[in-house]
């Protein structure tokens, strides 16, 4: 009997766990955790509106699921309260400038999602210090957040180099630039993308400041969904890889709704539902992909919208470009 209780205590947590996408149903709407500060990912507009790359990916999860794209309430979490905030059901999905590591997708009950954006830890620093390189960083004062992997990789960058750094830890992002913007710290460390949309958005005068070409860690930035629920997981996998094969296919917010009644594409056809039963593997209807389509465009698109040409940060695609053309972007089939 002891056994017993003990199989049912752990069995009825992963039960709960297992119906995020009936809650979400249910409720109407899908509640993603983002950052809420990190331009380019997460941050509100002038009337309000959360816009980014996470936003979008929140935005494109409610398509697939709800069909209506703006079923989304965003919470706003720090990076101290992010993953409790998903263990504890008050998110459905996490969205928020989030690392995958070995530690995160096999230690707190939690699964890693496809990733979303390669980055890499960087500096930034004053012009008019010179700082070029991590190696003209030794004995400096560095702002950094409190409960990432930042911390992690200056302790091990700059022991490993037999450097020194002074640590200045803060639990917020505002706090921090304006500690590094009065002068309080020698440098700010993030990831090279959080980077350039705080200083384009925070700073009074950005020319001030410069980001260095090196960075010193692997990054990689996706969606946290909770362990025990595998067909939510696989929802939330199965849009990036639909946001990705559609770039590929040359699928476009334009051209969805013209593509599913035309294109002679096998590929095109199954990830659009117009053949096979895609959808209802993943507990979806067969226009998920469309209304995903429809609603955020491809993979593409909603990089060059949020961080791209299209965008005040300007990045480069590098990394996150398809792997076409010689980034890391690959989708798994569609077959």
């Amino acid at each position: 009997m002891k056994r017993l209780l003990i199989a049912l205590a752990v069995a009825l947590p992963m039960a709960a766990q297992a119906a995020t996408l009936d809650t979400v149903r249910q409720r109407g709407q899908l509640i993603c955790g983002v950052s809420g500060n990190f331009a380019g990912f997460a941050v509100p507009d002038a009337q309000g509106v959360m816009r980014g790359i996470d936003a979008d990916y929140c935005r494109a999860i409610a398509a697939a699921t709800l069909g209506d794209a703006t079923k989304v309430r965003f919470v706003t979490l720090t990076a101290q309260n992010r993953f409790t905030a998903l263990q504890s059901g008050e998110i459905d999905v996490l969205l928020r400038n989030s690392t995958q590591t070995f530690q995160r997708d096999n230690s707190i009950g939690l699964e890693s999602g496809p990733v979303s954006y390669y980055d890499g830890q960087g500096f930034a620093v004053r012009r008019e210090s010179g700082a070029k390189k991590v190696a003209d960083l030794n004995g400096a004062t560095i702002c950094v957040i409190q409960g990432t992997t930042h911390e992690l990789n200056l302790a091990d960058t700059f022991r490993a180099r037999g450097m020194t750094f002074q640590p200045v830890v803060f639990e917020r992002l505002d706090t921090m630039y304006e500690a590094f913007f009065s002068g309080r710290c020698d440098v700010v460390s993030q990831d090279a993308s959080a980077l350039a949309g705080s200083l384009a958005t925070l700073a009074q005068d950005a020319s001030k400041y410069e980001i260095m070409a090196e960075t010193i860690s692997k990054e990689p930035l996706g969606p946290f969904t909770r362990r025990g629920d595998e067909q939510w997981t696989h929802i939330v996998r199965w849009v990036h890889q639909g946001l990705v094969e559609a770039e590929e296919l040359g699928v476009t917010q334009g051209n969805v709704a013209e593509q599913l009644g035309s294109s002679q594409n096998p590929t095109v056809q199954r990830m659009l539902g117009r053949t096979g039963e895609f959808g209802k593997a993943l507990g979806l209807d067969g226009a998920w992909m469309v209304n995903v389509l429809k609603a955020v465009g491809n993979y593409g698109e909603v990089f060059n919208r949020n961080l791209g040409a299209a965008s005040p940060l300007r990045l480069p695609r590098g990394q996150n470009a398809l792997w076409t053309n010689g980034g890391l972007m690959y989708a798994t089939p569609f077959r």
